[in-house]
């Protein structure tokens, strides 16, 4: 199993091999949101049965700098197969597929670019908007007493301005924003939790009236560097809801600027 994740991650993400381009892992509860996995997990997860399939394969690449993940349908907590196909070992980049199998259902698969992260990159250029997120002695604190399994293993503070739902009123925009921290005794953050962390916020559309479960039908998420402090301010924000279909995007920065980015397709209820 393997070290490149935090202690509670890594018992819950971490794949083992079982065959040529075959591993396996058990799904937590822990990461549960509304009785189904978190998509961010699942995506988390995929992204561990690509990393180690490449490094079998001959990668020299030891980072998921880039994965995209298509749900079609809820896994339970337990055991699953993670079955991959290397697509390409490069030089700069190499590239796997990785499908979730359980009970003999396909449940979700990805497509994933292994690359190198530095630190400190040398930037060229930065285009991601800064943002203003409150002080965190004056944001909303989780997990409260109905919080989902979720929050039991992420921090996560979020700004009062952004949270009116959490007391059961609505705003006129679809944007959530907020401080997170792993909670899992390694406080340490690197490319595999950030693709975790792309989906960990409450979905934006809370303030805007709707209620329950938002599953996610496709993630993809991009890890720039590793980031360099424990606390990481988020937001995330609706593009476009259209028939109950919402363009999701995620900015996820440290103290130093932008290290993970993240857009989603799901599915919202109102």
């Amino acid at each position: 199993m393997s070290e490149y994740l935090t202690p509670q991650l890594r018992l819950a993400g971490g794949v083992d091999p079982v065959g040529p381009n075959l591993y396996s892992a058990e799904l937590s509860a822990m990461f549960n949101v509304v009785e189904h996995p978190n998509g961010g997990y699942l995506h988390a997860v995929l992204a561990s049965g690509a990393l180690a399939a490449g490094v079998d394969a001959g990668a020299k690449q030891l980072d998921v700098t880039g994965i995209t993940t298509n749900y079609m349908v809820a896994p339970k907590p337990g055991p699953v197969e993670i079955h991959t196909t290397v697509r390409k070992i490069g030089r700069s980049a190499s590239f796997v597929h990785a499908e979730m199998h359980q009970d003999g259902v396909v449940n979700c698969e990805a497509l994933a670019t292994l690359g190198f992260l530095e630190d400190s990159p040398k930037i060229r250029y930065e285009g991601a908007a800064a943002f203003e997120v409150a002080p965190r002695d004056q944001c909303v604190r989780a997990p409260m007493p109905d919080a989902p399994n979720l929050l039991r293993v992420v921090d996560v503070e979020l700004d009062p301005a952004y949270s009116k739902w959490w007391h059961g009123e609505t705003t006129d925009w679809a944007e959530v924003r907020g401080w997170i921290r792993l909670a899992d005794g390694d406080m340490n953050w690197n490319a595999w939790s950030l693709h975790f962390a792309s989906d960990v916020m409450p979905p934006s559309v809370f303030p805007i009236g709707s209620s329950g479960w938002v599953p996610t039908l496709q993630l993809t998420s991009y890890v720039r560097r590793k980031p360099q402090s424990e606390w990481l301010k988020v937001r995330q924000w609706s593009q476009v809801i259209a028939d109950n279909v919402i363009d999701e995007r995620c900015d996820i920065f440290d103290d130093e600027g932008l290290v993970a980015t993240a857009s989603q397709l799901a599915i919202a209820r109102f």
